[in-house]
């Protein structure tokens, strides 16, 4: 390394900013996108970035705003008196008053759900799966519903856990509803399937218009290396929780990594954009996008699970460029980054990928079986314990100044090649992934 990067090391790992931010941040009640708390979190971004970059701006865009009210899920066997049971609405979820069959479909894949009569039921679908690649919720959820469910239950695959939510639809209201439960009320509602039994559900929410905000600013380069960085953070969360883990670590660092490298001679500009409704179907990147010249864009860095464990990952989406520098920064810090090279469309890069522009996501390893929130932060996230307590902050500094070090050689390197989307696709097809994005309406027109 040489000196300005063991400068930008030194001072991320001592510095007090994150933890400070970080609890500024996750003091905001309901940062689900287009609330008022959303707007707020905003302009303590906001604040943030003008500090340290300068000329930071908050750019509206309109959304399908989604808002939550109570749920209540009463089930019991087919013979016998019914008990109700903790549960919370997926976002989008239509409201509901029904009546239904319990129907287990294990992991929710198409052969499960082809193997049991699905039409007319409460489907339930457990988190993760079997082999190397998991289904997203949204996977799971259309290919649910386009067999005919009348409703939807995603279940937590963490015993001792709390119920879990996530979006059900990219940016709009969902054909069925769904909920989300703990893995202990999973458990008792597939032994009432087995039993012939039946659920009451009602939910009470609605969808309607509104706005939510992007918060951008750019460090300008020396213009020595055309084009710009673009760095990521999504700074939305859940309304159930805090959104400590899931994405207020990410947000912290993007806002640090601004901080670290506000006095740095950078060869090209890097933009770092804070955006809203990653949570809701990745809709403020997707507004990004669109105000961007994305042609121009040297590479993405979405930091979207870093800080959450104490190594960092880096998933390189089939850039071999990328692939490369992540591994040369990480050998040059002496700290381990691991590499997974498939790509996925489920974070804000998405949008920037899917148009061929090279993308870094920065999450999480644990550096042992044991550590307590696991490699995605579970059993927490996207769950009412998503909190500030849950956060390593040593942790969040660190890759914080990794996050630093991987854009400033990106600034620096020669442009990585843009990716050919065909490869793209066809990457993903490789992965089983076709199958579950349409289902999730999230496959690309043309592809």
């Amino acid at each position: 390394m040489d000196d300005t990067a063991e400068r930008l090391l030194g001072l991320a790992f001592t510095d007090a900013y994150p933890a400070s931010f970080l609890a500024a941040l996750t003091d905001v009640e309901n940062r689900m996108g287009g609330h008022p708390g959303e707007r707020r979190a905003a302009g303590i971004v906001a604040d943030a970035l003008d500090q340290s970059v300068g000329g930071a701006r908050e750019e509206p865009f309109d959304i399908r705003r989604w808002t939550r009210g109570a749920t209540d899920l009463a089930a019991g066997p087919a013979t016998g008196r019914t008990r109700q049971f903790d549960a919370v609405a997926l976002p989008y979820s239509p409201p509901a008053d029904l009546r239904a069959p319990l129907v287990d479909a294990g992991y929710g894949t198409p052969a499960e759900l082809d193997d049991v009569d699905v039409s007319g039921g409460i489907v339930l679908a457990e988190q993760g799966g079997e082999g190397d690649r998991h289904a997203h919720r949204m996977e799971k959820f259309g290919h649910a519903a386009a067999a005919g469910a009348e409703a939807f239950v995603l279940v937590n695959d963490t015993e001792g856990s709390l119920p879990v939510t996530g979006t059900l639809r990219f940016g709009d209201e969902a054909a069925i509803p769904g909920i989300g439960v703990s893995y202990e009320t999973g458990e008792r509602l597939r032994r009432y399937a087995a039993d012939g039994g039946e659920a009451t559900l009602r939910v009470d929410a609605r969808t309607e218009d509104g706005t939510a905000r992007n918060v951008v600013a750019t460090n300008p380069g020396a213009g020595e290396r055309e084009g710009t960085v673009l760095v990521v953070a999504h700074y939305d969360a859940h309304d159930v929780g805090e959104g400590a883990l899931d994405n207020g670590c990410g947000a912290t660092i993007l806002v640090e990594t601004a901080r670290l490298l506000a006095d740095v001679d950078l060869p090209s500009d890097v933009t770092f954009a804070a955006v809203s409704c990653e949570e809701t179907g990745l809709l403020g990147s997707h507004a990004l996008a669109d105000e961007l010249d994305v042609g121009d864009l040297r590479a993405v860095v979405n930091v979207d699970g870093a800080g959450r464990a104490r190594n960092l990952k880096a998933y390189t989406h089939g850039s071999e460029a990328v692939e490369s520098l992540a591994r040369d920064v990480g050998v040059a810090a002496d700290h381990p980054v691991a590499i997974e090279t498939r790509p996925h469309p489920y974070s804000d890069h998405w949008p920037f990928l899917r148009a061929g522009v090279p993308s870094l996501q920065l999450h999480s390893r644990p550096a042992d079986d044991h550590q307590q929130w696991g490699p995605r932060g579970k059993p927490v996230v996207h769950t009412r314990a998503d909190t500030f307590d849950k956060v390593e902050v040593r942790d969040v500094r660190e890759h914080a100044g990794l996050t630093a070090l991987l854009v400033r050689e990106l600034a620096r390197r020669e442009r990585p090649p843009r990716l050919d989307t065909a490869v793209l696709a066809e990457q993903l097809r490789e992965a089983d992934a076709e199958h579950g994005m349409r289902a999730a309406g999230v496959w690309p027109e043309g592809w």
